[in-house]
């Protein structure tokens, strides 16, 4: 993937939420442009969310050109495995 193919960068998040904070400031610490859908009133975006991601109960949940990373345990161990930065298409 080039420079110039940004990546579309979704996150479900809720109101209060720490590890929506924590998520949100890894992806900013990136300089990742993101989409930011908050489901703490439920609603149809919490559906879609559910939808997206099968059993996925909790928030965050992020996603990368529709692909379900998990939530921010998840995409920090990426981060720490070395793999989030493609994904982002920062490599």
């Amino acid at each position: 993937m080039s420079q110039s193919q940004t990546p579309k960068v979704e996150i479900y998040t809720k109101w209060g939420c720490p590890y929506c904070v924590r998520a949100k400031a890894l992806l900013d610490e990136k300089g990742v442009a993101y989409e930011e859908h908050d489901v703490t009133m439920g609603g149809p975006k919490r559906a879609e969310m559910q939808e997206r991601a099968p059993g996925a109960a909790t928030v965050p949940q992020v996603f990368v050109n529709d692909q379900a990373l998990g939530g921010c345990d998840d995409i920090h161990a990426l981060d720490r495995a070395g793999k989030l930065d493609a994904l982002l298409g920062l490599a």
